[in-house]
């Protein structure tokens, strides 16, 4: 049987202290003090620990039900979906002319981070509506956002995307469901979309789908699709919902993983939808939820590294079995607990050193894009742009081998169901796959995102990275453990972006080949940043006259020296491997292989 304890300190740690939110001066920060945000952080945590982690793996015994139409999810997952609705946590981040709360979206996401380690397959049905209400609020008209988004907020109605059919995945310029115009000005949406999370379940009293089809006159590609609402119950007059429209669920997807969330074959044959914003612009409507939703993903990644880290560790403390190499550390036992090995103890560095570098670069991306939207802050957009596909692809890679690397503690322990940590690296791998596979988030790193704005995003970040060495460069205390690293790994970083100007445009294969490893080689980078940041404060923390909680301040620095010493140095590797071009990768025709 698992547990989760939520991170609250090292949560609050991020946000007041590395982030330091409330002193940013962004609009509608300077009330996320330390007491609201610790009073937040302790109430979604105790939801979190009490009432959504012990579903989890009810969740994925049971699965959900599907017979003649209707979905039917968990035991137990209706009563916490109302609890969710009552606390109001649907809405958090959510415009309060619309029922929300107002509050900013780092919150959000610091709050989303225990309700994902708790319940990854719970969360994805507010999950999904949040990204709904995101894309509505951005492209509809008034009269949609007053019909739709306060039930939404509220939870009442929930939402999904449809964009995935059989034929096409990410070549979404290959969708073929039709929109045809109707004379009352709405559209019938007839066609099929698969894998589509939260299709149909009995949670809400409605499920508002965002569908992208075509237009009669629709151009041909991506420039040729077009965003539409689909509810499953028509608004009434009155608002609220009225007659079933003509979609169905058609079954669910079998998965490896995420059992409690229903992933729907949805069938629409003749459908009354209503157009989001212009005709042929909803790829970038729809993108307002997927650009959110990758960072979702990312924070799913580190989210399940978490949860399964916390369970190794408590394992390995507590599991006995030989005796440390320097002498009995439990000799009035029959054997010392696992913990004191040295193989058990790189296993859980590894583990700790990620998943806290993540939170914080997790955190800081979130940070950017409230700062991109309560400021309009363009540098802030373009920063944030450039590193989605890394939070996405680094986080949930790295997120995965996290799970996996817990298992490993278990032994043949975590092999076993009963040990319930196969149930992370299950649900984890599908983080890998949906809102776009890891190798499509490097090539739209590489392909678009590194050169945008003529690659003003990209030196900004170097600059940034050169800056907070510079500025600290005389605290010898930081220097050989985290500034030198870092300028190292910044260094390869900007010899493999410099090696992608000079062969890509002559041979794009050159640049591609290497997309997966400079996506983690900046991925390195990122988390070093954000280690030399943790370190910094940390240091100075415990340089105070009476520092609280010191014990918790020096984990903090072992844990980044670790990061540094043995992870950061992979970014050599990378460069490498870049540098050796697209020879070896393109060498044989497709019938070779």
């Amino acid at each position: 049987m698992t547990t989760y304890h939520p991170p609250a300190r090292d949560l609050q740690f991020v946000l007041q202290e590395v982030l330091d939110i409330s002193a940013s001066g962004i609009a509608g920060f300077d009330e996320l003090d330390a007491e609201t945000t610790s009073a937040v952080l302790e109430e979604a945590g105790r939801l979190s620990a009490e009432v959504l982690a012990p579903l989890n793996a009810v969740g994925d015994r049971q699965g959900c039900r599907f017979e003649d139409g209707a979905v039917t999810t968990p035991e137990g997952f209706g009563e916490a979906y109302a609890r969710m609705r009552e606390g109001g946590w649907m809405g958090l981040d959510c415009d309060p002319a619309y029922g929300g709360q107002g509050m900013p979206y780092v919150l959000h996401t610091a709050v989303g981070e225990m309700f994902v380690s708790s319940n990854m397959a719970f969360n994805m049905y507010q999950g999904l509506t949040h990204g709904a209400v995101s894309a509505i609020h951005a492209h509809g008209s008034d009269a949609q956002k007053a019909t739709y988004l306060p039930r939404m907020v509220e939870g009442r109605w929930s939402g999904t995307m449809n964009l995935t059919e059989p034929q096409c995945g990410t070549d979404l310029g290959l969708i073929r469901t039709r929109a045809e115009p109707a004379d009352d000005g709405s559209y019938r949406i007839t066609g099929q979309k698969i894998w589509i999370s939260a299709g149909e379940h009995d949670l809400s009293e409605n499920i508002i789908h965002l569908v992208l089809a075509r237009l009669p006159d629709a151009p041909e590609g991506t420039k040729g699709i077009s965003l539409f609402i689909v509810p499953k119950f028509l608004p009434g007059e009155d608002g609220e919902a009225g007659a079933r429209n003509a979609l169905a669920c058609a079954g669910l997807e079998h998965k490896m993983g995420i059992h409690g969330n229903a992933t729907c074959v949805m069938s629409y044959d003749g459908a009354t939808g209503y157009l989001v914003g212009e005709p042929h612009s909803g790829l970038k409507a729809m993108f307002t939820m997927m650009n959110e939703a990758r960072l979702g993903v990312g924070l799913q990644g580190y989210a399940m590294g978490e949860v399964a880290y916390q369970n190794a560790r408590a394992f390995a403390q507590e599991r006995l079995q030989g005796r440390a190499v320097t002498g009995a550390e439990n000799p009035d036992g029959p054997a010392d607990p696992i913990i004191v090995h040295p193989d058990v103890r790189r296993n859980l560095m590894d583990q700790k050193a990620f998943v806290e570098g993540a939170r914080a670069f997790t955190l800081w991306g979130a940070y950017l894009i409230d700062k991109a939207r309560r400021e309009e802050d363009e540098a802030a957009e373009g920063l944030i742009s450039l590193l989605t596909p890394v939070i996405k692809g680094v986080l949930t890679d790295r997120g995965f081998e996290t799970t996996v690397a817990a298992q490993q503690v278990y032994g043949g322990t975590g092999y076993t169901r009963d040990g319930g940590v196969e149930q992370f690296v299950r649900d984890a791998r599908i983080a890998m796959i949906y809102e776009g596979t890891n190798g499509i988030q490097a090539l739209d790193l590489v392909g678009r995102k590194l050169g945008a704005q003529g690659g003003k995003p990209a030196m900004a970040f170097l600059e940034m990275v050169k800056g907070f060495i510079k500025e600290s460069e005389d605290d010898a205390t930081l220097k050989a453990d985290f500034l030198d690293p870092l300028k190292a790994a910044s260094k390869d970083l900007q010899a493999a972006a410099t090696f992608f100007m000079q062969h890509g445009q002559k041979s794009p294969n050159e640049a591609l080949a290497g997309s997966y490893d400079f996506m983690h080689l900046f991925g390195h980078v990122c988390l070093g940043l954000m280690w030399a940041r943790m370190a910094r404060i940390a240091r100075n923390a415990l340089e105070t006259d009476s520092p609280d909680d010191a014990g918790f301040y020096r984990a903090k620095i072992a844990t980044g020296r670790h990061y540094m010493a043995r992870h950061l140095p992979a970014t050599a590797l990378h460069r490498a491997r870049i540098e050796a071009g697209a020879d070896t990768v393109m060498a044989l025709s497709p019938d070779d292989f």
